[in-house]
């Protein structure tokens, strides 16, 4: 009975020694603030932890999503974009002179209409 009660209070001893460990608060909020703006205070029931920004980085993107171009990236306007896709779209639609769908014919009459206009206009100038 004597030697069992030493070793209980030994193994007892680390439980009660030992600290009790805090929770963490619920919630955690990470801001970034910029230039002179004021860091808001931490609560009890939040971290707020603040990354101070310089004033000129307010409205740009952040760097981390800002996309550089690649050097194999092919640089075409909106407009040449618009041609393209209007050209290879009109093969059979009406007036495009296609051999391509059922509107095609139409198209072939009025560039040869155009055409002898132009002729006809290009002998009045040379007169």
């Amino acid at each position: 009975m004597k030697l069992l009660l030493p070793i209980a209070l030994l193994l007892a001893a680390p439980a009660l020694a030992a600290p009790k460990a805090e929770a963490p608060p619920p919630r955690m909020s990470t801001l970034v603030v910029f230039g002179d703006d004021p860091c808001p205070r931490s609560s009890d029931e939040e971290i707020i932890v603040c990354a101070r920004q310089p004033e000129s980085e307010r409205y740009r993107i952040p760097k981390a999503l800002r996309k550089k171009p690649k050097a194999d990236e092919v640089t075409q306007s909106w407009v040449e974009r618009t041609r393209t896709f209007d050209m290879v779209s009109k093969q059979g639609l009406p007036n495009s002179c296609s051999p391509n769908g059922s509107n095609g014919q139409t198209g072939c009459m009025r560039q040869f209409l155009e055409a002898a206009r132009a002729e006809r206009e290009a002998m009045k100038r040379g007169e």
